[in-house]
């Protein structure tokens, strides 16, 4: 999911149809509530959450603005009401806190709320925009990939605790290699225990290398995948799921605004003249938050090529013990997803000495 630019966002909004609708979704029914013009309740209900009950609901009714929250239905029930003619406002639902943190919060109410929202100022709402249907099928090859791995890592982590269970353990290996340095070190009473457990890990890591295969070639597809692996500690990987979850390299106001986005910056509690330190607000994807932060130890690690930006990780991880090390890591993270805007807004390959920093990346 993307952020909207606030220029192209606006206009698509100035028009005002004179219904605005609040559709709070469930998993099997959804609440909606009609606002007319003056803001007065004039119709509530449920429909089922099929493409049958949306067409149902709002097939051939004039152009109505139609508010949701962002989740598991809301991509393609968007795509269904804007074919359908109506103009379409997805929340982000983290910052709603007018509903969830409502203490008579319930779907009647959300979906109230959402129109009320809808229809006095939307960008109370903080509109997001989600992606096509290509760009979605592509990051799924790599939530799915993550679901994999995961299953991969904690069957390893069975094994190497049933090993230790006997007495035995396992050598330090790649879970990518497991398997050929697992099955020699097994004791002997435990190889017809853990022979289901090998052939899972073993068919796991085939589909997870032909999924690897798969993002590979999604380069051809995204040109500017090639160009922000130039960064150091970005791979194929790391780079296309920077591409899509983003969408495009404006989906942020400025470079510097992605580490925000991305929930990497701390949070802010400013009052008056009290302005506590906070950790970073964990706001945004997930799983590309997770990625730069492995990114982020490749560059800080032994490993890890001489840069501008290795060095100023170091520095920070060098003022303090294990909590500043921590901190660096993040930090360098923060800061490698901003160069990676900065790279894919002008279209330049990673520079590890710039001569000359953007204003945007100092600040980052």
């Amino acid at each position: 999911m993307k952020k909207v630019s606030r220029s192209s966002r606006a206009t698509e909004l100035k028009a005002k149809p004179s219904i605005t609708v609040g559709l709070d979704l469930g998993d099997r029914r959804s609440h909606y509530c009609l606002l007319n013009e003056d803001g007065e309740v004039v119709e509530e209900g449920r429909i089922a959450t099929t493409e049958a009950g949306i067409r149902q609901q709002f097939e051939g009714e004039p152009t109505q603005r139609v508010a949701m929250e962002c989740g598991t239905h809301s991509p393609w029930i968007s795509r269904l009401l804007k074919h359908l003619g109506h103009q379409v406002i997805v929340a982000n639902a983290r910052k709603l806190r007018a509903i969830s943190q409502n203490e008579s919060k319930n779907d009647r109410a959300d979906a109230e709320m959402l129109a009320r929202l809808a229809h006095s100022d939307p960008r109370l709402l903080a509109p997001l925009q989600h992606r096509s249907v290509e760009r979605q099928r592509d990051l799924n090859l790599m939530r799915t990939r993550d679901t994999l791995v995961r299953a991969r890592t904690m069957l390893v982590n069975a094994v190497r605790g049933l090993a230790k269970s006997a007495g035995g353990r396992l050598p330090a290996c790649s879970t990518g290699y497991f398997i050929e340095h697992a099955r020699p070190a097994l004791p002997a009473e435990l190889k017809k225990a853990t022979a289901p457990l090998l052939n899972q890990i073993t068919s796991l890591t085939r589909q997870i290398r032909r999924l690897d295969a798969e993002i590979e070639k999604l380069a051809e597809q995204y040109p500017e995948i090639a160009l922000l692996r130039t960064a150091p500690g970005v791979g194929p990987l790391v780079a296309a799921a920077y591409v899509l979850t983003l969408d495009r390299a404006d989906a942020v106001s400025t470079s510097r605004a992605v580490g925000a986005f991305l929930g990497l910056r701390p949070r802010q509690s400013q009052s008056g003249d009290s302005d506590p330190e906070h950790r970073i607000s964990k706001t945004g994807n997930i799983y590309l938050r997770k990625l730069l932060v492995q990114s982020a130890h490749y560059i800080l690690g032994r490993f890890g090529p001489d840069s501008a930006l290795r060095r100023w990780g170091l520095r920070l991880a060098g003022a303090g013990g294990k909590r500043a090390k921590k901190r660096a890591v993040v930090a360098v993270a923060r800061k490698l997803a901003v160069i990676l805007n900065c790279m894919w807004r002008r279209g330049q390959p990673y520079q590890p000495f710039p001569e000359q920093k953007p204003a945007a990346l100092a600040a980052a």
